[in-house]
């Protein structure tokens, strides 16, 4: 069937009643009307939102879960957890990566992420020598995306330094290492891959990983319009460092040496002075927020009032795959506030008062643009991405539409996504993935192999 009846969706404008979706076979949608007679060739479903982007993701670090949660001698930090990290991703096969990030995006779309945004850093072999094939390893989590059957915006990283000043590169950042050249061959050779479910754009990794010359070069080789994201100011000893090396603050600097405009996702962006956190507002890209991941390696709280009190955009990631759920980065994103500020109902706006509403829509707003896809919104020419509630389910039971979202994300960890339809094609059945099995079959041979090699 290309056409799905929703008694209440999410469309736009806000909740409607008997809402006709129709598809074609690109997976974008043709028809969405609302108030209108079930036909006899539609599945109806009680309660449909448009599917979450996921705008931020090293997918290889999926298999790292639970495994760094152990306390060293001294005291843990980003920078140790970091260090760790390392010497994993060292370890890493092609085929691996692929058998990761398939395990991976098989549970994003379970809990409701129907698009993902690839910081995609691992380019060479473990000896830093180039593949055969300078995309090889993107290639392979492109792969994986298409067999889950996820929308993907590849993001081929600028990784040249170890910190700021041009320090050379650590032996255990040799995989890693890609100058503007790299990234721009890498992007090219992705291109013919580009369509409904896929986009290319860029990923500087850092002020520190990438010079701003650097950067200004990719940035002139790239086509207009594409995806451009930076982790930045994620740290107080990263901003620091940048104080150090060039007087400003990251954002600071980064604005003042380059123009940054709606196409650009500031990944993180934690610690921003006042003056920054305007200056991010006011530039039109998107705040590109994590906070499973921020909490996970203690990295602080973003200032979400004082940002969306002026007219800031934000999307949300899984990062490091803590967790897979949307519901849950939202949830802590809010919590997180509630707690700094001591108050509650944070996430709202003078127009919508419902804290729920607010952020689901507002990520879906944000992770589109920083996919640079049609995604995030239940209208014509947009992809197929929908999600089905589980109405049966107590937190949802009897429930006003407008009050779906909050009950969506306020009411406990169970999952309560039912089916996914990502690009006109139901990945998602019962809560199970269609390839459920076979992925995780894959996943538990990865696993065990590297497993081998830490013990």
């Amino acid at each position: 069937m290309t056409a799905l009846f929703c008694r209440r969706a999410l469309l736009p404008e806000g909740w409607r009643n008997d809402v006709l979706l129709r598809w074609d076979a690109r997976g974008l949608l043709t028809q969405v009307t609302p108030d209108a007679v079930a036909p006899a060739d539609a599945e109806v479903a009680q309660l449909v939102l448009p599917g979450m982007v996921n705008l931020h993701s090293h997918s290889f670090q999926r298999a790292l879960s639970g495994m760094t949660e152990i306390a060293g001698e001294d005291p843990d930090s980003f920078w140790t957890w970091r260090d760790l990290m390392y010497r994993f991703a060292r370890q890493i096969t092609p085929e691996q990566m692929e058998a990761i990030a398939a395990q991976l995006f098989s549970e994003c779309l379970r809990h409701g992420y129907t698009s993902v945004c690839e910081f995609h850093y691992v380019h060479r072999q473990p000896d830093g020598a180039l593949y055969a094939d300078i995309a090889e390893t993107a290639r392979r989590v492109v792969a994986a995306a298409q067999l889950a059957g996820i929308g993907i915006t590849m993001l081929p990283v600028l990784y040249s330094y170890s910190g700021f000043g041009d320090a050379p590169l650590k032996p255990e950042q040799a995989r890693f290492r890609t100058d503007a050249e790299d990234v721009l061959n890498i992007a090219s050779a992705l291109e013919p891959l580009r369509g409904t479910m896929l986009e290319v754009g860029v990923a500087p990794h850092s002020l520190r990983a990438a010079s701003v010359r650097q950067i200004g070069t990719v940035l002139a080789g790239l086509p207009a319009g594409r995806p451009v994201h930076i982790h930045i100011a994620e740290q107080l000893g990263e901003v620091r460092q940048c104080q150090e090396h060039g007087g400003r603050r990251p954002v600071r600097y980064l604005f003042d040496n380059l123009s940054v405009d709606s196409r650009w996702c500031l990944v993180h962006a934690t610690h921003l002075d006042d003056d920054e956190t305007a200056m991010l507002a006011a530039s039109g890209a998107v705040a590109g927020l994590c906070p499973t991941t921020e909490a996970n390696l203690g990295d602080g709280l973003f200032p979400l009032a004082p940002y969306l009190a002026q007219g800031g955009r934000f999307g949300v990631g899984s990062d490091s795959h803590v967790s897979q759920s949307p519901v849950e980065e939202l949830r802590w994103l809010e919590y997180g506030q509630r707690l700094v500020r001591q108050g509650r109902n944070i996430a709202v706006t003078p127009h919508e008062r419902r804290v729920g509403n607010h952020l689901w829509q507002a990520a879906l707003a944000g992770g589109a643009q920083a996919a640079g896809r049609a995604v995030g919104a239940l209208a014509v020419g947009y992809c197929a991405d929908v999600l089905v509630l589980d109405d049966s389910h107590p937190n949802l039971y009897g429930l006003a539409a407008p009050d779906v979202l909050n009950g969506f994300i306020f009411s406990g960890n169970d999952n309560l996504v039912r089916d996914v339809l990502a690009g006109g094609r139901w990945v998602v059945r019962g809560q199970k993935h269609v390839a459920q099995q076979a992925i995780a079959a894959r996943f538990r041979q990865t696993l065990a192999k590297l497993r081998e090699l830490r013990s």
